[in-house]
């Protein structure tokens, strides 16, 4: 078992932290509750019940104690939130529109740091 790796497992316990589960591998890891999935957790225990079979994905383990950190979220869908309608692009055509008082200050302010800069050496 390495970091990365899909695997297979039985959950063994539920705490309000967690989840832990049963590898094939003998070993036992944990879930974090902010591993479980994108979002908030309201309840574990409606979600997970001990003796579900759940796919993870080792995401640490600690070589000093061997403990396993899985990961349930990262086998999910990444699309969260709501979906991005248009995307932003920077241009400067903005310097005609709204942001000609950000242009017309902009010289002064970095005339003024450089003044800054060179009296405080």
């Amino acid at each position: 078992m390495k970091i990365g790796d899909r695997i297979s497992g039985k959950v063994s316990g539920i705490q309000p932290y967690g989840v832990f589960v049963n590898l094939a591998n003998g070993k036992q890891g944990l879930v974090h509750i902010s591993e479980l999935k994108h979002g908030f957790v309201t309840d574990i225990e409606n979600e997970y019940k001990v003796g579900d079979r759940v796919e993870v994905v080792v995401m640490d383990i600690d070589e000093y104690n061997q403990k396993v950190s899985l990961s349930i979220r990262a086998l999910q869908d990444t699309k969260y939130g709501r979906p991005i309608l248009h995307k932003h692009f920077w241009t400067n055509y903005k310097n005609s529109i709204g942001y000609q008082t950000i242009k017309d200050q902009k010289s002064t302010w970095i005339r003024d740091a450089m003044k800054q800069i060179t009296n405080s050496k």
